[in-house]
């Protein structure tokens, strides 16, 4: 739940967070997360306004995610979030997950300008996305397999890590020494702006198997290198075709949104890249990179200016939802 006010910014932001709940499963449970948002959702809101010092009455409008997503979960959210605008007799917002990633820098002092290049890369998603404005998407290009967050998360379960893996796999990948996994960049290698990492996962599951055929699979230093090699292996395919699209058009401003932009060795490979060009470079701060309460309100408010918003009382929630389809208010 976040509070924000179009004149001074973000008043409160407030997460809790099902790490713990689903980590006994080495995953989420659909069930498990719908069940807990019920319980969760209002003293989040309470605290929320509380902490904004702010009541139900002086809201102008209340943005709820829409989609895509475990619909279950969505339904939760969704129905609260519309049952809540229709009693304070406000406009009700569905956002679009993904677009709420676009445009969480816009919730920092420093917002990049129409048109540019985002680099959206989580759990679910990898996508090259031209970005023209408000709802105006040109997808340059995405996976043909696993995201480069599912990447990261099937190679640390496949390296024996705790859920959620990817931010175990970079801790680990800090210990490790670089060139001794070489694992491969699919696509790199070709034209366009397509990624590929599911031959990656393949790759680190024979390194790990022979590790336990020659009575190492528990050996610490192999295990940091492994991660090291993975990590080096999607920075370097994530960097090499963003740095491509730059190149191609010219764009001089670069967003990085999604919950692997946490990621510092990416953060820093991109910032390299990006300055090497004279590109502007714009990440969310670590709070705001993974699934958030003011990515989605900042993308609200943005569509509410814009004169979009829900013109019926229908509760929406998408468990897929193509981000293409999305279009500016008012087109």
């Amino acid at each position: 739940m976040a509070v924000l006010d179009d004149r001074l910014g973000l008043l409160s932001h407030e997460l809790f967070s099902q790490v713990d709940l689903h980590r006994l499963y080495g995953g989420v449970v659909p069930e498990l997360a719908s069940r807990d948002h019920v319980q969760r959702l209002l003293p989040l809101v309470r605290q929320a306004l509380a902490r904004a010092g702010t009541t139900l009455a002086e809201l102008d409008g209340v943005a709820y995610t829409a989609g895509p997503g475990l619909v279950g979960a969505l339904l939760t959210g969704a129905a609260l979030g519309r049952s809540m605008a229709f009693a304070l007799g406000v406009p009700a917002v569905p956002v679009h997950h993904l677009e709420g990633h676009l445009l969480a820098p816009l919730l920092e002092d420093r917002v990049p300008p129409f048109p540019h290049l985002a680099l959206l890369v989580s759990g679910g998603h990898t996508m090259l996305i031209e970005v023209r404005g408000l709802g105006d998407y040109h997808l340059m290009g995405e996976t043909r397999d696993d995201a480069a967050g599912e990447a990261f998360d099937k190679s640390a379960k496949l390296l024996g890590l705790p859920y959620p893996g990817g931010p175990e796999l970079a801790r680990l990948a800090e210990q490790g020494r670089p060139g001794i996994f070489e694992f491969p960049r699919p696509m790199l290698d070709r034209p366009g702006y397509e990624f590929s990492f599911s031959g990656l996962k393949t790759a680190v599951m024979l390194a790990v198997r022979e590790g336990e055929a020659a009575g190492l699979g528990a050996d610490g230093q192999r295990r940091t290198d492994i991660a090291r090699g993975v990590q080096q292996a999607i920075v370097e395919s994530l960097v090499g075709k963003t740095a491509r699209a730059l190149d191609d058009t010219g764009l001089s401003h670069l967003v990085v949104a999604g919950g692997v932009s946490a990621n510092r060795a990416l953060r820093d490979a991109l910032h390299s890249a990006a300055t090497a060009r004279g590109v502007a470079i714009y990440f969310p701060r670590f709070e705001f990179c993974t699934d958030n309460a003011a990515m989605i309100a900042v993308a609200g408010l943005a569509r509410l200016k814009a004169g979009g918003q829900a013109q019926h009382l229908a509760i929406e929630a998408r468990a897929q939802w193509p981000l293409m389809s999305l279009r500016a208010p008012g087109t």
